[in-house]
């Protein structure tokens, strides 16, 4: 498929004063040795990703850097369309919490993105594919902080923007587990003026889409808060939204464990067991009410992405592994001593206290 002339109009103008770097295919195959199989790093939507490294003798001005170089595949689910608006975005929106794009390669049939390398991957292979070490308590929460920043970036910026695939794939997170969104290829710009919403073809991941989008296509903020409850879901839980290996009632996440969200007597059986207990009661217990929340069925009931961040950054100051001590001060010596007598005393005393 060759690049329209309007296509690579609209690409040069919006991405003016990006300081995106336009690379050849030349280039690309020589960072990553030719798309060696030892750089391949995963597959989605777009196609393959490889890793590779890139310095000034690449390109002028560009430090030296590890990169991951997205091939698009025309037989794949994303296409051109997706492409574009993974470049135009990418390439107008810079926050700490959404992955870098480096530049971009569009020569002849080729599409190509280069983007910063994430080292630890994504949020989907830690929880699910149990890559060690498991994820601590500490870490889920700052994860579940820093990707709910990212959402609400998009959707406080001067043109809004409605992410439209948040799920556990597309959180990429950098050698110090901080999370990035990444894929913007079905995001889309946010209703304007009087417009409540944007009508648009359903489209999306089963398991995460919010009811009422997958029913009228109407796409608002208030459904990516509504993928957000399931991604916390998920991070609370350590459990995929749709399994189907686990028993028919189970199948769907959402439906199976809402209810529980509110009920703090049903905390043990919501928590990921991969914890071993380690976490704070108190701020699992209050992540869970906003998961509860984000999920709920009217969207004018779900909180504002900014409302989500606020409510998640006061549970960081209860943070603790230690199993079932909600941290409420910082605790004196005298404090210290009589909770290690607690716990010494019996887990299930120190688990039932917050």
């Amino acid at each position: 498929m060759s690049m329209s002339a309007a296509s690579e109009q609209e690409l040069s103008v919006s991405l003016v004063g990006s300081n995106l770097h336009v690379f050849t295919v030349a280039e690309l195959k020589a960072a990553t040795q030719g798309f060696l199989d030892d750089n391949f790093l995963g597959e989605g939507g777009f196609g393959p990703v490889y890793k590779g490294a890139v310095d000034d003798k690449v390109k002028p001005g560009l430090k030296a850097q590890p990169i991951a170089v997205k091939l698009w595949d025309p037989q794949g689910a994303q296409g051109h369309k997706e492409w574009l608006s993974e470049v135009i975005f990418l390439g107008q929106l810079r926050h700490t919490n959404l992955v870098k794009l480096i530049g971009y390669c569009c020569e002849d049939e080729n599409r190509l993105l280069v983007y910063e390398y994430m080292a630890k991957g994504s949020l989907e292979n830690h929880l699910f594919k149990k890559f060690p070490p498991v994820l601590s308590w500490s870490t889920r929460l700052n994860i579940a902080v820093g990707a709910a920043k990212g959402l609400a970036f998009l959707h406080d910026a001067e043109k809004p923007v409605i992410y439209r695939d948040f799920k556990a794939s597309n959180i990429l997170l950098d050698p110090d587990y901080k999370a990035k969104l990444s894929d913007f290829g079905l995001a889309k710009d946010g209703p304007e003026g009087d417009e409540t919403h944007v009508s648009t073809r359903v489209m999306g991941t089963h398991g995460y889409a919010a009811p009422e989008y997958i029913l009228t296509g109407h796409l608002t903020a208030k459904s990516d808060v509504y993928s957000f409850g399931v991604v916390l879901l998920e991070i609370l839980t350590g459990r995929r939204a749709v399994d189907k290996t686990r028993p028919s009632r189970e199948h769907h996440l959402v439906q199976h464990m809402r209810s529980w969200l509110k009920d703090p007597e049903k905390l043990g059986k919501i928590m990921d067991p991969a914890l071993e207990g380690k976490y704070a009661t108190m701020a699992a217990h209050k992540a869970a009410l906003v998961a509860y929340q984000c999920l709920s069925g009217s969207p004018k009931s779900r909180p504002d992405m900014s409302k989500v961040v606020e409510n998640l950054e006061l549970l960081l100051n209860l943070v603790d592994d230690v199993p079932g001590e909600p941290v409420m001060h910082v605790a004196s010596q005298d404090d210290t001593r009589k909770e290690k007598t607690t716990r010494r005393n019996g887990e299930r005393e120190s688990n039932n206290g917050g």
